[in-house]
């Protein structure tokens, strides 16, 4: 075999192919933790370079992944991860290497800490800025069990820094002096690069070279003295604390909440973070360290377009050449490409329209208006309960704020829709993207309850299209007059239309459509998942059935003279949504018939009352039955009961 590569096409790792668990790398030296993360970094370049997955993030926490596990005593220490994309080195260093393979794919690994997958992950996460308030419930866990040698970390990015649950935590933390380290991996980029004050205070930290020298200068000095007496340095801290405010012109924000604030240090160089890492540990009480590091480091092409190479798809590890190619045939666009270039569309005709999202633009596709717009387009950052109640505020005082927030992420601002939103019966566009099932993301990201958690809010619209054509009729139907608080909610991925940008029309609030007549049995769908309705219709007319198929698309107001129709005609019913059946389409029809005294049998398809994990779409639609395989297989049982 040749020197360096596998009989896989993997070049072989000296280190790494030792290292199992983290107690395997306690036994290397520290003057070879260099080579380690170097093969720890090639690991994860080889492997998601043929199955894709977050790139960046985990090339650019490769030496302080090394380092934690080798200082801590994991699992027993604390060790958990916000967000958690980062954690690709963490999951291959804990047991999980020879099958990182299966990284999101269906029944494989998750691309997310998961508890119920190692005791490593000590959290599940995958929604950001829940790493200091789990942390702090853990320190404290431990602090009452009397686990006094039980340490508590949280690696936390600078872009979930701007989200209100951190502040929260901080806060809580400074209050009861909990033995919790914060370590704030400050890289200026969570998908896109990240806005507001704190990214620029930090800015103001990292760059302040007389600040950095002088810290260092000065804690080098009570480190000796320290050797002398153990409390100098706790003597002098507001001496250092002073020295901060003087040169930075503003008192230190995390020690204002009572937290050590150390930093900000190298987060690749591995060895000064274990000496830095050991020493922390001798301190109790709230710290934070500040480590600055560089998103994609080690792949050049991942550090010059750090948000192209967030998660990239398949690509030539050596060349870095993408290797998923486009059909050269014609292409349908993308869902949220729709919503961005209709959004410009209606922002030029109506000058009241404003786009929000919480540091989402790229994914949202509203970069594009934030390009051609810059002034009525607002990045927010990771703020989704901001966006809600800003979105609220500008709605107040005549704006028409169109709002994209990724279904799941809507989940964190539901007080704000109800109580800053519906309550006040302000015109706010939801433009909930990823409505529904959304791939090799798993639980934390499925977009599935919207439409159950929206149903039960006063004032609230609730729409979703079949195609591309509706969403931009839907968008133009919620910016009329006086149309209050407004959903829409499409899936990830592209449609089926070509020829999408024709002009626009009103679609009457409440009012569905019969796409097809049929009389054995009627599909009720709502949502881009009545296409595989539409397939499964196709399939099922050759064998010789009649199924009439009707669009809802509205759930709220639903379309109550449409249901007279379909229940009073059949005794024989499907729904279909892409989201929970407890709550949604289904429930809404069965509500309808039981007040209507109709006795028509209702088979609900969509999301079963369970946590589905990560698979493709179309993995996934087969697991809760409702692809169009899954949708013949109800209409024939069905029938055939029927029949009988």
């Amino acid at each position: 075999m040749k020197r360096g590569i596998s009989y896989m096409g993997k070049s072989e790792k000296e280190f790494l192919d030792q290292i199992n668990f983290p107690s395997d790398l306690k036994k290397v030296s520290e003057d070879d933790l260099i080579q380690v993360c170097e093969e720890l970094r090639q690991e994860i370049i080889e492997e998601v370079s043929c199955n894709p997955g977050h790139f960046g993030a985990s090339l650019g926490v490769v030496e302080l992944t090394v380092a934690l596990h080798y200082v801590l005593n994991t699992p027993y220490d604390n060790l958990i991860w916000d967000v958690g994309h980062q954690a690709y080195g963490h999951k291959i260093l804990t047991g999980r290497k020879d099958v990182f393979h299966t990284n999101r794919k269906y029944k494989g690994i998750s691309g997310f800490p998961n508890r119920n997958e190692s005791e490593y992950d000590t959290f599940t996460v995958g929604h950001s800025s829940t790493s200091i308030s789990a942390a702090l419930g853990m320190a404290t866990a431990a602090h009452l069990n009397g686990e006094t040698n039980r340490k508590t970390v949280a690696v936390i990015g600078d872009g979930s820094m701007t989200a209100g649950l951190a502040f929260e935590g901080l806060n809580n933390a400074a209050n009861n002096n909990a033995d919790l380290l914060v370590i704030l991996n400050d890289n200026n980029m969570a998908i896109d690069p990240n806005v507001g004050g704190l990214n620029n205070y930090l800015l103001d930290i990292t760059t302040s070279q007389t600040y950095n020298k002088v810290k260092n200068d000065v804690w080098r000095f009570l480190g000796k003295l320290n050797r002398l007496n153990p409390n100098t340095q706790k003597l002098f801290q507001k001496v250092e604390q002073g020295i901060k405010t003087i040169l930075l012109k503003q008192s230190n924000i995390f020690e204002a909440f009572n937290f050590r604030y150390f930093g900000p240090v190298d987060g690749h160089d591995v060895n000064h973070l274990v000496k830095i890492l050991s020493d922390l540990q001798k301190i109790p009480g709230p710290k934070l360290l500040h480590v600055i590091t560089k998103k994609g480091k080690g792949f050049k092409l991942a550090e010059q377009d750090q948000t192209y190479w967030h998660a990239p798809g398949m690509f030539d590890k050596v060349t870095g050449e993408i290797l998923q190619t486009e059909s050269t045939s014609p292409q349908a666009p993308k869902f949220q490409e729709v919503f961005g270039n209709t959004l410009v569309e209606l922002a030029e005709m109506n000058d009241k329209i404003v786009g929000i999202t919480p540091a989402m633009p790229t994914g949202s596709s509203l970069n594009i208006m934030m390009e051609k717009m810059p002034d009525r387009a607002f990045d927010v950052g990771i703020a989704e309960q901001h966006a809600v109640t800003f979105s609220g505020g500008l709605a107040a005082k005549g704006k028409l704020p169109f709002c994209a927030i990724y279904s799941t992420f809507m989940q964190r601002a539901y007080d704000q829709v109800i109580h800053d939103v519906a309550l006040q019966n302000v015109n706010v566009v939801f433009c909930l993207d990823r409505g529904g099932i959304v791939g090799a993301d798993g639980a934390t990201h499925h977009g599935v309850y919207d439409l159950a958690f929206f149903r039960c809010i006063p004032n609230m619209t609730i729409a979703s299209p079949l195609d591309a054509i509706e969403l931009r009729n839907l968008m133009f139907t919620a910016q009329q007059e006086n149309m209050g608080p407004f959903s829409i909610r499409y899936p990830r991925g592209k449609g089926r239309i070509l020829d999408w940008q024709k002009p626009f029309e009103i679609l009457p609030v409440g009012k569905g459509q019969k796409l097809k007549d049929g009389k054995d049995l009627a599909i009720l769908s709502i949502g881009a998942i009545g296409v595989e309705a539409m397939d499964a219709i196709e399939e099922l007319e050759k064998d010789g059935y009649s199924i009439a198929h009707y669009d809802m698309r509205y759930l709220k107001p639903i379309d109550t003279g449409l249901l007279h129709e379909v229940l009073g005609k059949h005794d024989q019913i499907i729904t279909l949504e892409d989201g929970c059946i407890i709550g949604g389409l289904g429930s809404a029809v069965i509500e309808f018939a039981n007040d209507n005294n109709y006795r028509a049998k209702v088979k609900r398809l969509g999301v079963p009352d369970k946590w589905v994990e990560q698979g493709t779409q179309q993995e996934l639609y087969r697991e809760c039955g409702y692809d169009k395989l899954g949708i013949i297989e109800s209409a024939i049982a069905i029938l055939a009961r029927t029949e009988g």
